[in-house]
């Protein structure tokens, strides 16, 4: 009865939002009022990550029943949303109930899920393992359409859709499927690996890929440290975040503040990791500067209680440690653009794993004939790569078809902080909108 009367209030107050250009001087300002409910921050953030909206500044509430988010946003060549149409997209989005859906696919040009096959994957990191599972598939005739592959603490995660590469349709036989699943969790499964190496096919268009990545390398527990060598190598490169937990008595709130370097999608792995973990986020503010992204928020488990315990404390550390860390774009980054064929990804990442490159991360999409990857590599050290084997695997592959986008071994290391006070300041004491530049509400 509960359940069917909190879904009556929704109806009845739908999300408003207020798009402003003119309430900031660099940014677009969007403000999204609605019922609260738990996981509505989440949808929000993603409606703006969808299409890849930078978000700048955050003020987050949620006072009782009533939740209202302000959010500063720029597009990826750091303007103001000029577009329209894309103004008016993320309106109807956020102020549709029927607009919280998990995904929106459409906007990274993957096909309808029906049309595929989609598997995820998790098991033990090596040099070489998107080769072989890549040869794997190629081997089965399966024709990988789109993928996601993450690495993080010497675990490994995929989500990739495949089609059968003669028909270039969805896998759905039984026994086939039975194949692929024991021939990719052989090579999947590591020498004397305690963790179990998983393959499963997962319902059809049910859950954001960025999301299922966090929570399938979640539940393969990849937030715990692998040893006090790789913990040196990462703040040996200066891109360890810091993450603090603190008790807020007076209001019964856990504080949790984080500095880390700013990247795209930053916010959104955080609150998602927070979601799964299901935590709520009364209050918080995000604030990213130059290099660094500062945010505070002010959580309680869904039952009501803040972090009560030294081992749930540095469970929270850990899981925002490893949300932060796992979409970082560590070493070379190499985009390939070519036609596509069956057996392309498969012949690109076996040339990278005789050239001694360890992908860290990859992006696989296909549309319109044409294959977009992008590989994030380094070499079997995790070191950055010699360039005479770039320019080797680049003649390999063609010139043109391969380039080198970013180095992050040459990227300037951000400025160090000395001191971090509280962002939100007296928050508690008297809360303003001034400071932040925010639209005004409307009655």
């Amino acid at each position: 009865m509960d359940d069917e009367y909190a879904k009556l209030i929704r109806r009845m107050n739908p999300p408003r939002v207020v798009i402003d250009n003119d309430a900031c001087g660099d940014a677009t300002v969007i403000q999204v009022d609605s019922v609260n409910k738990h996981g509505i921050l989440l949808e929000v953030v993603q409606v703006l990550t969808d299409v890849n909206l930078v978000i700048k500044k955050a003020y987050i509430s949620s006072d009782g029943g009533w939740f209202m988010d302000v959010f500063n946003v720029i597009d990826q060549d750091g303007n103001k949303i000029r577009d329209k149409e894309l103004l008016n997209y993320i309106q109807r989005r956020l102020e549709s109930n029927a607009s919280f859906v998990p995904s929106m696919r459409d906007s990274v040009g993957v096909m309808p899920s029906e049309e595929h096959t989609s598997i995820e994957l998790s098991g033990t990191d090596r040099p070489g393992l998107l080769s072989e599972v890549c040869a794997v598939l190629a081997d089965l005739h399966c024709n990988v359409v789109n993928a996601e592959i993450w690495t993080h603490n010497a675990r490994a995660a995929a989500v990739v859709h495949v089609t059968d590469d003669s028909t270039g349709c969805a896998i759905k036989d039984p026994k086939q499927l039975s194949i692929i699943k024991e021939l990719l969790c052989t090579v999947l499964k590591g020498n004397n690996d305690p963790k179990e190496a998983k393959m499963t096919v997962s319902p059809p268009g049910v859950t954001n890929r960025d999301r299922r990545l966090h929570q399938i390398m979640f539940a393969d527990r990849d937030y715990e440290r692998v040893g006090r060598a790789d913990i040196g190598r990462i703040e040996a490169k200066g891109s360890r975040p810091y993450v603090t937990i603190l008790d807020c008595i007076q209001k019964d709130y856990t504080v949790i503040t984080m500095r880390s370097k700013d990247r795209p999608k930053l916010l959104f792995d955080i609150i998602c990791t927070l979601t799964d973990m299901q935590y709520v986020v009364f209050h918080g503010m995000v604030n990213t500067g130059r290099m660094e992204a500062y945010q505070e928020f002010y959580i309680r488990h869904v039952d009501g209680l803040p972090v009560s315990s030294e081992a749930e404390r540095e469970r929270v550390i850990q899981c925002l440690e490893a949300a932060i860390e796992r979409r970082a774009s560590e070493g070379l980054e190499l985009q390939l653009c070519t036609d596509d064929r069956i057996g392309l990804l498969s012949d690109i990442t076996r040339i990278f794993r005789e050239n001694s490159l360890c992908i860290k991360r990859a992006e696989i999409s296909t549309k319109g004939g044409k294959a977009k990857d992008t590989f994030y590599v380094t070499d079997v050290t995790g070191n950055p790569v010699d360039p005479k084997i770039i320019d080797s695997v680049r003649r390999q592959i063609g010139q043109s078809a391969l380039q080198v986008k970013y180095d992050s071994s040459l990227a300037p290391k951000p400025p160090q902080e000395t001191t971090m006070g509280f962002l939100f300041g007296g928050f508690f004491k008297a809360r303003t909108f001034q400071n932040f530049k925010l639209i005004r509400s409307y009655s």
